[in-house]
C-alpha cells in the first residue's frame, strides 16, 4: 500500500520556478526526458510526483502506464534499470488553464468527468496586447496532474480521457475506475500416478481377440510406495487499489491439509519437490466420493453396480463390495464377493464368502470354497458352494448344493448337501445325510420328495463273502476231522488202548516189567491207527487257527463297513402333505465329505432328485404325521447298508 503523503513533505518543494529547477528526489532530469528511480521505496517516489502536481506543474509527455507501475507495481514489467523515463518535461499549468478542469464527480468505486467544450476569457497581456475570447482544449497531462489534486491518483483511462477531450460534442464519460483485487489460487491435489486412472475400453484377451463385455482396467491395482497425489500449494492474489491509490488486499486463499486425503493404505510423505500421498501397501484405489479420501486396500468397493455400462464383466484378484445391481447376463469372478443390491447375473468366487444383501434372480452363485449367504430371495436360481455352508432366507424354483444348507422357506426347489436344515419345504425334491424339516409337504403338484442319503458300502460285502465261504470250509474240514478220529477212537483194540492208556497217565494202574512187555505188544497192533489219530488232531489244530484268523478279519471289516457307512438321519417336525422319504445309496469318503452328487452339474441334480427312485428302501410314505429316523449301526452289515 502507498501510504498517504504527509503535510511536511508537500511543503519540500513549494514550488518550481522553472522546468529546468531542480526536481524533487526520485525524478532524474536527462537529456531526453525526466526519469523516475526505481531504487527508491514507493513511498519516496509518490513523495516526488505529489511534489510535482502540488507545485501546478504536470509531466508532459507523460506516460501514465509507467507512472501507475512505479508507484503501485501495477501493469508491464519496467525491466531491470535502476530509472525508466516517465515524462518528457516537468511544465507550468498557466493560471488562465487551472479554472479549465473541473471537479469530478466520484462514486462508489469510479470517478466521472463532464467533459464540454470551453474557451478563454479575454485579456490583455502585458505588452499591451488585447487576447479576445477563444477557444480552449484540455490537456491529457494536465487533466492529470489536475485530477491527482483532487484525489484521483489511480486508475485513470487515458486513452478515454484523450477521446473525450477530442469529441466536438459534450459528454459525461466514466474516466477512472478501481482496480479490484485480483483472488489468488486456492491449494489443490494434483494426480502425479498414471495408475489411478481406469480404462474402460474393451479387453483384450490373450489371444489377440477383443472381449466386449469387459473393460480392460475397471479397477486398478496399485503397488507399495507409488505417488498418487501431490499438494499444490496456494499462491497468493494480487492487491487492488482505489482510486485514491490505496491498496485493498486480496481474500486469502484457501489452504488444505493433504492429511485428510490419505485414507487407509496411504500416508503423506514430504519429499524433496514437495508434499505427496503414496501408497504404503499393494491394493486397489478406492476414492471416497463424499470425503474424497484415497484409500489403497485390498478390497474393491463399487457404488455403480455392474452391468454393460459401467463395469462389464469383472474378474477381479482380491475382494469385492459392489452397492449396486449386478444386471443380467454380467459375470463377477473374484473371491471374497459381497453385493449390497439385487444380483440377475452370475458370481464366480475362488474362495472366502460370498454374502448377498438383498436377492438373487434368474443368476447364479458358484463358491469354490467358502459360505454363501442370501439375505433376500433366491428364485430360479443356481447356488453351490464346493465346500462351505449356504444360507438363503428364501428360495423358490432354485437348484441349490453344498456342505451344509440352511434354509428359512423352500419352494419346488432340488436340494442336496450333508447337512440339511428346512423350516418350510413345499414340492421339493431335497437330499441329505442329516435332514431335519419343521414342515414338508406338496405344492400344487409337484410332490415332496426327501432322500436320506446312505454311503455305499457293499464294497465290503465281497470281502466279507469270501471269508465266511472260507469259514465254512474250515467248519466242514474240522466236521470231517472229528467225524474220522470217533470212527478210529470207536475201534476195540484202539479203545482198549486208549483206556489203557488213560489210567496210566491217572496213575490208576502200575505196570510191572513183564506186563511192559505186553504192552508194547498191544501198542504196536494199534500204530497205524493212533498215527492217524495224531494227524488228525494236529491238522484240526492248524484248521481252528485259520479259523480264528478268518473270523478275527471278518470282524474287522464288519468294523469298517460300519465306520464306513457313518450317520444318517432324517427328521420331519409335521407333514401336511402327501411326502415321500427313502434312501439312496451314494459314493463318498470321510464323515464330513460332501456327497459326489452336489457337486454334480445343476441339471444332473435335477434329473437325479425327479425321476424314478433307483434302489434304496421307502422310510416314509404319508400325508400327515412326522418322522425321526436315524441309521443304526448294528444294522449295515445284515442289511447291506439300507434300512
Amino acid at each position: 500500500m502507498v501510504p498517504d503523503v504527509a503535510p511536511a513533505a508537500l511543503s519540500v518543494v513549494s514550488a518550481l520556478p522553472a522546468p529546468d529547477a531542480s526536481l524533487p528526489i526520485g525524478l532524474i532530469l536527462r537529456p531526453d526526458g525526466i526519469y523516475i528511480d526505481l531504487g527508491l521505496p514507493p513511498p519516496a517516489r509518490a513523495a516526488a510526483i505529489n511534489q510535482v502536481f502540488g507545485a501546478g506543474f504536470c509531466l508532459a509527455g507523460l506516460s501514465y502506464p509507467v507512472l501507475i507501475k512505479a508507484l503501485y507495481d501495477v501493469g508491464p514489467d519496467l525491466g531491470a534499470a535502476q530509472a525508466v523515463r516517465l515524462a518528457a518535461a516537468v511544465r507550468l499549468i498557466g493560471a488562465s488553464r487551472l479554472p479549465l478542469y473541473k471537479t469530478p464527480k466520484p462514486g462508489r468505486g469510479y470517478a466521472e468527468y463532464y467533459f464540454e467544450p470551453l474557451y478563454l476569457d479575454a485579456e490583455v497581456l502585458a505588452d499591451g496586447t488585447e487576447l479576445p475570447e477563444r477557444v480552449a482544449r484540455l490537456d491529457i497531462d494536465e487533466f492529470v496532474a489536475a485530477m491527482w489534486g483532487h484525489g484521483i491518483r489511480f486508475g485513470i483511462d487515458v486513452a478515454a480521457v484523450a477521446n473525450a477531450i477530442k469529441a466536438p460534442k459534450a459528454e459525461r464519460i466514466t474516466f477512472a475506475t478501481d482496480l479490484e483485487p485480483e483472488p489468488g489460487c486456492n491449494a489443490t491435489v494434483l494426480e502425479v500416478s498414471h495408475a489411478m486412472h481406469r480404462s474402460d475400453a474393451p479387453k483384450e484377451r490373450a489371444d489377440g481377440r477383443i472381449d466386449l463385455h469387459s473393460f480392460e482396467n475397471r479397477f486398478p491395482q496399485i503397488k507399495a510406495g507409488v505417488r498418487l497425489l501431490k499438494k499444490v500449494p496456494a499462491t497468493p492474489g494480487l492487491p487492488g487499489f482505489d482510486l485514491a491509490g490505496r491498496m485493498t488486499a486480496p481474500a486469502p486463499p484457501a489452504d488444505l491439509a493433504l492429511r485428510h486425503l490419505a485414507g487407509d493404505g496411504t500416508e503423506v510423505q514430504e519429499l524433496d519437490d514437495g508434499e505427496y500421498i503414496v501408497s504404503i501397501r499393494e491394493g486397489f484405489l478406492a476414492v471416497d466420493p463424499k470425503s474424497n479420501r484415497v484409500s489403497v486396500t485390498d478390497k474393491i468397493v463399487s457404488l455403480d453396480g455392474v452391468s454393460g455400462r459401467t463395469t462389464g464383466n469383472l474378474e477381479l484378484t482380491g475382494a469385492y463390495e459392489e452397492y449396486g445391481d449386478v444386471q443380467e447376463q454380467r459375470d463377477v469372478t473374484g473371491g471374497d464377493i459381497t453385493v449390497h443390491g439385487n444380483v440377475y447375473g452370475n458370481i464366480h468366487s475362488r474362495g472366502g464368502a460370498v454374502v448377498l444383501d438383498r436377492n438373487l434372480v434368474g443368476g447364479s452363485i458358484r463358491n469354490a470354497n467358502g459360505p454363501i449367504t442370501i439375505a433376500g430371495v433366491a428364485s430360479n436360481a443356481v447356488i453351490h458352494t464346493g465346500s462351505g455352508a449356504v444360507t438363503v432366507a428364501r428360495a423358490e424354483n432354485c437348484i441349490i448344493s453344498g456342505s451344509s444348507v440352511t434354509i428359512g422357506e423352500a419352494s419346488n426347489c432340488e436340494i442336496v448337501a450333508d447337512l440339511l436344515r428346512i423350516t418350510v419345504a413345499e414340492g421339493c425334491a431335497v437330499a441329505g445325510r442329516d435332514v431335519e424339516i419343521e414342515s414338508a409337504g406338496p405344492r400344487r403338484r409337484t410332490e415332496m420328495v426327501i432322500y436320506v442319503l446312505l454311503r455305499d458300502v457293499t464294497r465290503f460285502d465281497q470281502e466279507i463273502g469270501e471269508l465266511d465261504v472260507r469259514l465254512a470250509d474250515l467248519a466242514r474240514v474240522l466236521a470231517g476231522h472229528e467225524e474220522e478220529a470217533a470212527r478210529l477212537s470207536a475201534l476195540p483194540d484202539v479203545r482198549r488202548y486208549l483206556a489203557l492208556a488213560l489210567k496210566l497217565r491217572n496213575q490208576e494202574l502200575t505196570v510191572s516189567p513183564e506186563q511192559a512187555h505186553i504192552l508194547r505188544k498191544i501198542a504196536a497192533g494199534v500204530a497205524e491207527p493212533m498215527q492217524a489219530l495224531d494227524r488228525l488232531k494236529k491238522d484240526g489244530q492248524i484248521a481252528l487257527t485259520q479259523q480264528k484268523l478268518l473270523r478275527d478279519r471278518r470282524d474287522a471289516v464288519i468294523a469298517e463297513q460300519v465306520a464306513a457307512a457313518g450317520t444318517a438321519r432324517c427328521g420331519l417336525h409335521m407333514v401336511s402333505g402327501e411326502t415321500v422319504v427313502r434312501t439312496m445309496p451314494y459314493g463318498g469318503a470321510g464323515d464330513s465329505a460332501a456327497p459326489l452328487l452336489a457337486r454334480q452339474p445343476a441339471r444332473d441334480i435335477k434329473q437325479r432328485l425327479r425321476g424314478t427312485p433307483a434302489g434304496g428302501a421307502v422310510l416314509f410314505w404319508e400325508s400327515e404325521g412326522a418322522l425321526n429316523w436315524h441309521l443304526d449301526p448294528r444294522q449295515v452289515h445284515n442289511n447291506g447298508g439300507s434300512c
